[in-house]
């Protein structure tokens, strides 16, 4: 197994490998010894595989294990499901002592991180991630939110967990279009600050990732984050391909799922830069040709209007601007403040 150290605010250790989620229920009675409950959060589909197992797992550790289950999808990370937790969470009469797991993929993390967060103003909570996109991204950094009417994550608190378990078991359970949803991620990171990787994606573009592929995007997100914890900075680099991946995402119903939208996103904004003069044309042809072997649309059909407005009302914005991630070449992102006045072109030339 590999651990790998995020000194935040609140240190913790990200553990990758197979078998780690076993290591959980010990890791909550040697480290947080007055514990006496856990509320494992998950959703209908990961609830029906893992949480009967990881209930009894922390039963045998000597904790009172209760499980709340909320539809699957991002469809149910909305307030109503918030609500539906701390009422849970009350119930069972945790206290501050106790903790929040996280079992299943970025939403049901996203989830319980919040209602941790502010649950009784703050209780412990950890992270066991059952997908490929929220191992390799949404289970490390402490961002915790829901989702509201007019756009994703607007409700929301940084929170960092006690401990993250990638149990890379998991993902040999894992169906393709979930795969495929955590790859967008894993595109990402390529693009963002690692061309040896993202050279292997174009080899393998459909090969599976494992533990060190897993590892080496949390270890970029790690040094990322403990330089700027609370996205003042250089921190909002993690947001590549989202201005237009978030748009796709609330114009779709969520029909379109993020790692997707994700991937179609960066395709979007690498034209923009190559209109603006910025990325080498042989890099754009190089992130649309992989990213359509990998089975990402380069293109979305939606109205560049409808695309607009919705980036107007994305959280990323602070007064009259935006900050869009810009990839430079392959490898290489920078931070661009962009009047909002200037979204109907950066979206025409996204198209």
């Amino acid at each position: 197994m590999t651990s790998i150290r995020i000194k935040t605010s609140v240190p913790y250790d990200v553990t990758v490998g197979r078998g780690a989620s076993e290591l959980a229920p010990q890791f909550v009675r040697r480290e947080m010894r007055k514990a006496g409950k856990v509320a494992l959060v998950t959703d209908s589909t990961v609830g029906a595989l893992y949480a009967g197992g990881m209930a009894a797992a922390f039963s045998g550790a000597g904790l009172d294990a209760a499980v709340f289950t909320f539809p699957a999808g991002e469809k149910s990370k909305n307030l109503s499901t918030y609500g539906d937790l701390m009422e849970f969470l009350a119930a069972h009469r945790l206290d501050r002592t106790d903790v929040v797991v996280a079992l299943g993929g970025g939403v049901s993390g996203d989830l319980a991180g919040f209602a941790a967060a502010t649950y009784r103003r703050g209780i412990d909570f950890m992270q066991i991630p059952t997908s490929l996109l929220a191992m390799v991204d949404s289970s490390v950094g402490g961002k915790t939110g829901v989702d509201l009417a007019v756009g994703k994550n607007l409700a929301g608190a940084f929170h960092q967990p006690r401990a993250v378990f990638c149990d890379t078991a998991f993902l040999e359970t894992l169906p393709e279009a979930w795969r495929m949803d955590g790859m967008g991620e894993v595109f990402k990171y390529a693009i963002l600050g690692d061309a040896a990787l993202f050279g292997k994606l174009e080899k393998a573009p459909a090969s599976p990732i494992g533990e060190c592929e897993i590892s080496e995007c949390i270890g970029m997100k790690r040094d990322i984050v403990e330089k700027d914890e609370r996205e003042g900075g250089i921190r909002k680099l993690l947001n590549l391909g989202h201005t237009f991946a978030h748009a796709i995402e609330t114009l779709s119903g969520y029909d379109v799922s993020h790692g997707r939208a994700v991937a179609t996103g960066i395709a979007m904004m690498a034209r923009v830069s190559a209109r603006m003069g910025v990325l080498p044309p042989g890099d754009l042809a190089r992130i649309e040709a992989l990213a359509g072997a990998m089975g990402y649309e380069t293109h979305t059909g939606l109205p560049p209007a409808d695309i607009a407005e919705s980036i107007l009302g994305d959280k990323k914005v602070s007064g009259a601007s935006i900050d869009l991630v810009v990839p430079q070449e392959i490898g290489k992102c920078f931070i661009r403040k962009t009047p909002l006045e200037e979204i109907g072109k950066v979206v025409a030339d996204a198209m």
